[in-house]
C-alpha cells in the first residue's frame, strides 16, 4: 500500500471522488500545515490556523497508479481557484 496526501480546498469533494474507486483502500479527511497539532474543522474553516484541508489516500499501486489518482484529483480540483 502507498499513501498520498492531496490538498484541494474542501476535503469533502476530494474525499468523495476517491472513496468508491477500485484500488483506494481509504480516503480520509485531514489537515496539513499550521502550528496546532490537533486542529478541528471549525478552527480551520475560520482561516486563522494556517492549516489546509487535505485528503489522505491509502491505495494499492498494483490496482491504481499515482498518475491515475492525479488525473482524478485535477478533474475535481481547479488549482487556479483558492479554497476549491
Amino acid at each position: 500500500m502507498q499513501r498520498a496526501l492531496l490538498g484541494g480546498g474542501c476535503f469533502w469533494c476530494t474525499e468523495g471522488a476517491f472513496k468508491q474507486m477500485r484500488g483506494i483502500d481509504s480516503a480520509l479527511p485531514a489537515y496539513a500545515g499550521g502550528p496546532d497539532k490537533k486542529p478541528n474543522y471549525n478552527s480551520v474553516c475560520s482561516g486563522k490556523t494556517g492549516h489546509a484541508e487535505i485528503v489522505e489516500l491509502i491505495y494499492d499501486p498494483e490496482i491504481i497508479s499515482f498518475e491515475t489518482i492525479l488525473e482524478v484529483f485535477f478533474t475535481v480540483h481547479d488549482p487556479t481557484q483558492l479554497n476549491r
